[in-house]
């Protein structure tokens, strides 16, 4: 199996994508190949004494900034890390590609360069939150943020595949998020979206509203990028906000210094639950080929974190799973 790995994608580029690669190459039974500006990641490999055998550099002399538009970057910049990177897949040469780099970029780049799977209209950005019951999937965080009722169909089905064929579950909990439980609640598009999802056959539990996002009751949440994204940043920031105030909090007294001190081992446990470094990268479902998206603030750990999502997608069939589940949705509302 090899996955390309977009060594200049990220804020810390590419010592970051680098140090995350060594991690995986050691770990993982994969070929990564690091795709950016050669002398500049050979730069980074020379800190380590002996670089895995199971690492190898293509060239790519461009990079698109996490600032640029994305369309424009693709048009402009066809030598690109990120367009090459796509590139390797879309020749097979790569069975996965890796970016923490220019998030519109890439998913523009993906559909593009690699296409859709069949009967997929648009891709969803796919992420794994943590819940107190469970983890939940939530699609989409921000691939497509003015979506057709079809396609949220397309990313229930989508996720339903991933949560049973790559996370285990027997038969997923399908949620529509929404501002009410009701089914009468929300934009027409939810509405229809609802009526679609009530009739497609999985295991649809119906309107979710925001507070079920980190219950865990769902194991799949289907939304807009739009609200996705917003919930998803929402999140990021509470998490760091109770970070800080509990540390403050927990540092005013001797006693409580105390207290902190004895429960430091959940205050760890915590830690690892919650970080998104410990789930490595967001899938982008529906693109012709898996291709996992980072943040662009991720350190070594979350990198090589991101390849080790790359890698099960390939090792699960992935695609395939997805393939079958809107196939069979098809033929039994003979589309």
């Amino acid at each position: 199996m090899k996955i390309a790995l977009d060594a200049m994608g990220g804020d810390a580029a590419p010592e970051n994508p680098v140090a995350g690669a060594v991690r995986a190459a050691r770990e993982f039974p994969v070929d990564i190949i690091l795709v950016g500006q050669q002398a500049a990641i050979e730069q980074s490999l020379a800190s380590y004494s002996k670089a895995p055998a199971n690492l190898s550099i293509v060239h790519a002399p461009e990079v698109i900034g996490m600032d640029e538009s994305p369309t424009a970057g693709i048009r402009k910049k066809r030598e690109s890390s990120i367009t090459i990177g796509l590139e390797l897949v879309k020749d097979g040469q790569a069975d996965a590609f890796v970016s923490a780099g220019n998030t519109g970029a890439v998913v523009a780049a993906s559909t593009l360069l690699v296409g859709l799977l069949p009967g997929i209209e648009r891709p969803g950005i796919a992420i794994l939150l943590p819940g107190v019951k469970g983890d939940t999937l939530l699609i989409d965080v921000g691939a497509n943020i003015d979506p057709k009722p079809s396609h949220l169909l397309q990313y229930a089905l989508m996720g339903e595949a991933y949560a049973r064929f790559v996370i285990g579950k027997d038969r997923p909990t399908i949620g529509l998020l929404n501002v009410g439980e009701e089914e009468t609640k929300g934009t027409e598009v939810s509405r229809e979206a609802y009526a679609l999802l009530e009739a497609s056959g999985i295991n649809f539990a119906g309107n979710v509203e925001g507070r079920d996002i980190f219950g865990g009751e769902y194991d799949v949440i289907v939304c807009d990028g739009f609200a996705g994204n917003v919930a998803l940043k929402t999140a990021e920031s509470l998490a760091f906000a109770i970070n800080q105030l509990l540390k403050r909090s927990l540092t005013m007294r001797p006693i409580t210094k105390l207290g902190a001190w004895l429960a430091r081992d959940a205050f760890r446990q915590l830690r690892r639950e919650v970080d998104y470094a410990e789930r490595g990268g967001a899938p982008l479902l529906g693109g012709n080929g898996i291709t996992i998206i980072a943040h662009g603030a991720s350190n070594a750990k979350a990198l090589k974190n991101a390849i080790r999502v790359a890698y099960e997608s390939v090792e699960h069939e992935l695609n395939r799973h997805m393939v079958e589940s809107v196939e069979a949705y098809a033929q039994h509302h003979q589309l």
